[in-house]
């Protein structure tokens, strides 16, 4: 007798919050699992939404090129857009380029030029994961995601959750100046509801080479060197 079988007047146990807690666990173990094979890794956000033919997603691509001929992984959401050119730019000079992917109900096409890819099921454990893998965070022009993105990796310095000297890159001073003066202007100036030197967290810069002049210089991140090396010495 299957004493798993559902009742139809019985909720499905693995919806229930006990399983999904079982489900959260583990993607995080298979997400720091699959991360732990990558020592230099570059994560960069933008939008889904940008063509081929835009400027930026040009940039992005010219920024995979460089990260790769110079022995850094590429991650991204694995989407198309700015995502797909950045690990286009990987793909395109041998190097590893990463997705870390959603799944959806509808359709989620990863772009073609991934070498590998992990799933995740919540949006909030692949966040993490993109987060916290990488020894730079490069940002694009985006929508609400990028921002939000953004904003949670500079909170996490701000407050020193994350720890290092960690670049923050913005490429495109036209899309993000309107954001800096904002903060410089409203939040920091006039409500206060930030620190002048916060605005230091992050760089503008308008080329991917710009961009890898600052991340180049990054230190190595401490915490999951550690993890990396911790993880291999049991395989």
């Amino acid at each position: 007798m299957n004493i798993l079988r559902r009742d139809k007047n019985v909720e499905d146990f693995r919806s229930s919050f006990t399983w999904r807690v079982f489900r959260i666990m583990s993607e995080f173990v298979d997400g720091w699992q699959f991360l732990a094979d990558f020592e230099k890794t570059v994560t960069i956000f933008g939008s889904a939404r940008t063509p081929e033919t835009d400027h930026w997603y040009q940039e992005a691509r010219k920024l995979g090129n460089l990260l790769a001929q110079n022995g850094y992984a590429v991650v991204t959401g694995g989407g198309p857009g700015i995502m797909e050119a950045g690990n286009r730019g990987c793909f395109e000079k041998g190097g590893e380029s990463i997705a870390i992917n959603i799944e959806l109900p509808f359709e989620q096409k990863t772009n073609p030029y991934i070498s590998k890819s992990q799933g995740f099921h919540y949006f909030f454990t692949r966040k993490v994961m993109l987060a916290y893998s990488a020894d730079a965070y490069v940002y694009m022009p985006g929508g609400f995601g990028t921002f939000d993105e953004l904003f949670e990796m500079l909170t996490l310095l701000q407050t020193k959750k994350v720890s290092g000297n960690i670049p923050v890159v913005l490429i495109g001073k036209a899309f993000w100046a309107p954001m800096v003066e904002w903060l410089e202007k409203t939040v920091i100036k006039e409500y206060e509801t930030a620190s002048p030197e916060d605005i230091h967290i992050f760089t503008v810069v308008d080329t991917a080479e710009e961009a890898y002049k600052i991340i180049k210089k990054a230190p190595p991140r401490h915490e999951f060197a550690e993890y990396v090396t911790t993880n291999k010495s049991h395989t």
